[in-house]
């Protein structure tokens, strides 16, 4: 009897739906997929080739595919029996998302949880929200908005509001943003961060999205990474509302996309036993079913669309669709892990006024020389 064993991110969104998917993946076939989890900080910073030497599947964060291929930790999920469920599964990508987990012509991983960064708010305080960026601050400065801006998510508000503003990440290499556009959303960051709590520069999305669905002190975050759970009954005592980020020069495009896919070790115990239960993790019955009803984020548009889906949480699907269609993509080499690390940080420094906006840049203008590069 086949097992496998994955690792994955200790929320209910990364967890819980992996758990009860993998119960139903061994009714139906046999196999055993266990699951260990982590914190969320180590899914968004650990080395994926230590991961992948540990187990057979891993729920990972798109940027770290390219390290991930070129350090020989991953199995292309291509070329091997799979590649009509992979051509359906492109179609039904939501935005980009499906294409981030691609790299040098192979296909590393599947998209089975899409996000990027929206707007949230609570609808039973707020029953219009604000749309542009002009009610956002009026509605900062009555003091309800909030902000995750942690170093990483600092710097993904960065990607987002200059991917807004018309200049989405370089994909050359030595590159990462341009620095006019850059300079103008990095000022629209300082005016918001005066105007919100000073500990939110401190917090990530679950931090934020737990403050707004406890208390009725605040009710709007602009730019939040999706978590479906706060929209469905009976998660938390207040359910949230997302809804597209702020329009901008470029409408409501640019947000910086992000999610979780899963991948396979290219040392897993059975390397096609694992593409097999991705490709049945990815499926469409999977994501609108077992997946999304026990706590699953979907990745794929089938879910996105699904009617039960959207009325069971007010419309997360639908309200957010134009956002990610419209998403920009982080860099993609395999030095992004390492700048992403120091980046966040220089971001949440300028944030702070710790070091100049003129320091922040130059010091991102260096990293990309030295990390933004082919190997």
């Amino acid at each position: 009897m086949t097992t496998l064993r994955g690792i994955t991110w200790d929320h209910p969104r990364g967890y819980d739906c992996l758990v009860a998917a993998s119960a139903e993946y061994a009714r139906q076939t046999g196999v055993t997929v266990t699951w260990q989890k982590h914190p969320l900080s180590a899914f968004e910073g650990a080395p994926i080739e230590e991961l992948a030497a540990d187990y057979d599947l891993l729920v990972m964060d798109h940027p770290h595919i390219p390290e991930a291929v070129e350090k020989g930790a991953l199995a292309a999920l291509d070329g091997h029996g799979f590649d009509d469920e992979l051509a359906a599964l492109a179609s039904q990508s939501v935005g980009p998302s499906h294409d981030t987990y691609a790299y040098r012509g192979h296909q590393y991983g599947l998209a089975t949880d899409s996000a990027a960064q929206v707007a949230v708010y609570r609808p039973d305080l707020l029953p219009e929200p604000p749309r542009d960026w002009d009610g956002v601050f009026e509605l900062a400065r009555e003091g309800r908005v909030l902000w995750p801006a942690h170093p990483v998510h600092a710097l993904s508000s960065l990607v987002t509001l200059t991917g807004n503003a018309g200049a989405p990440p370089a994909s050359d290499p030595g590159s990462f943003l341009d620095e006019e556009f850059a300079g103008a959303a990095l000022e629209r960051m300082h005016a918001l961060a005066e105007l919100v709590p000073e500990a939110n520069l401190a917090q990530n999305p679950i931090d934020i999205a737990e403050e707004l669905s406890a208390t009725d002190r605040y009710a709007y975050a602009p730019l939040i990474y999706g978590y479906v759970n706060y929209s469905r009954p009976g998660f938390r005592r207040h359910r949230l509302q997302f809804i597209d980020i702020p329009r901008g020069p470029a409408g409501v495009a640019g947000s910086q996309i992000g999610g979780a896919g899963i991948a396979v070790s290219a040392t897993a115990s059975d390397v096609d036993a694992g593409r097999a239960f991705a490709l049945w993790l990815a499926s469409p019955d999977v994501q609108r079913g077992v997946y999304y009803d026990n706590g699953g984020q979907p990745g794929y548009g089938a879910a996105w669309e699904d009617e039960r889906l959207n009325e069971d949480s007010l419309d997360f699907f639908r309200g957010t669709r134009q956002t990610l269609e419209g998403a920009s993509i982080r860099p993609r080499f395999a030095g992004w892990p390492a700048f992403q690390n120091q980046a966040s940080v220089w971001t949440n420094q300028a944030l702070r006024r710790d070091i100049s906006d003129g320091e922040l840049f130059r010091l991102l203008r260096e990293g990309a020389a030295e990390l933004l590069v082919e190997d």
